[in-house]
């Protein structure tokens, strides 16, 4: 008896320690201290735009929105491809596209800009039940689609980069996609989720050992490549072979909030949405009357990789939950989220 006692006592205090370094971990009991010194305005019209992109020299952004909540209840939350010019006075989003199919669930996007200026918009698009890129030509006039890219490998695509025409990295945010094996991976934190790369005919696995796999951006030199590992709190700086595309690790730096989307701005410093309390972004998936604090880091690496890291903007989530992608052009700042009803267009100081 006394011997079952000691063994339930055990099983008690190791849960009461995981569950502990869990919600420490989750920035559970961490101080939210608001500020930004800008000002922003709030762009309505536009559900869920978990990613934005903005054109470095025409000052375009493109914004990939789709109304995940009525999604899981059933509704018609069908996504699209949004355009805001920031050069316009009073610049509104304007739909470019509604995606091929019927049901468009449009997720990470990356903007490709050739040497002769020929511009394509590649899209995670989860429409259908299954996973696959779209490739977009941008013409003057919107959208014209060029080709759907499929494959086994895209388990669970987040997020893309593009690196050619044809070619592009996307991380799988998962190894498990549903069910009691999907909660295991992410409360226990496993490095199950990778990194593909698509050479424009054939698909490989170009780096794993990852945490949720989320955001994924290039330096400009397409040298660099760099992964937010959500759940290990970490950004994963990887050398790039320009040739074969082969990734190799060189360097992780950790960050003490959940990382979502990179952007890059015209000197190459990161900038990055982020969860600082991850478990109340969870609770806020669930119930939009639940807030969950917003956080955009800009990151700028020394030329032998260290980090600077300023804290942009920070607030408790009344103006925005779960901010995920912060895109800057000049002294503009876009703000999106997973599920918000809204944008915000945001001057910087």
């Amino acid at each position: 008896m006394k011997r079952l006692l000691y063994v339930v006592l055990v099983l008690v205090l190791v849960i009461a320690g995981w569950v502990g370094h869990l919600l420490w971990s989750a920035g559970h009991f961490k101080t939210i201290e608001p500020h930004f010194a800008g000002s922003c305005l709030v762009v309505s019209g536009v559900t869920g735009a978990e990613d934005i992109t903005i054109h470095p020299r025409t000052g375009m952004a493109y914004i990939s929105a789709c109304d995940r909540r009525a999604l899981r209840t059933g509704q018609n939350g069908r996504g699209g491809i949004f355009a805001y010019d920031l050069t316009a006075p009073q610049p509104v989003p304007v739909k470019l596209t509604s995606g091929p199919g019927p049901d468009f669930q449009p997720h990470g996007i990356s903007l490709y800009i050739d040497a002769e200026g020929r511009d394509a918009l590649f899209v995670i698009n989860h429409s259908g039940g299954t996973h696959k890129v779209e490739i977009y030509d941008v013409k003057p006039d919107g959208l014209v689609h060029r080709r759907t890219v499929k494959d086994p490998v895209l388990v669970s695509p987040n997020d893309i980069v593009a690196v050619g025409r044809e070619s592009f990295y996307a991380t799988n945010d998962h190894r498990f996609t549903s069910g009691l094996l999907k909660i295991v991976e992410d409360y226990l934190k496993l490095p199950l989720a990778n990194v593909v790369f698509f050479n424009g005919r054939d698909f490989q696995v170009a780096a794993d050992g990852i945490g949720y796999a989320n955001g994924i951006n290039i330096s400009p030199d397409g040298r660099k490549l760099y992964v937010a590992a959500t759940t290990q709190q970490t950004l994963k700086i990887f050398n790039r072979d320009l040739k074969s595309g082969k990734l190799t690790l060189a360097q992780s730096i950790r960050f003490d909030t959940g990382l979502d989307n990179i952007e890059i701005d015209s000197t190459g410093a990161l900038w990055i949405g982020a969860h600082p309390q991850l478990l109340k972004f969870v609770a806020h998936s669930k119930d939009a009357s639940k807030r969950s604090p917003s956080q955009i880091l800009r990151v700028t690496l020394s030329p032998n990789g260290e980090p600077r890291t300023d804290e942009v903007y920070l607030t408790k989530g009344a103006a925005l939950s779960g901010a995920s992608v912060g895109a800057v052009y000049g002294d503009r700042l876009l703000i999106g989220s997973v599920f918000e009803p809204k944008v915000l267009d945001c001057r910087l100081p």
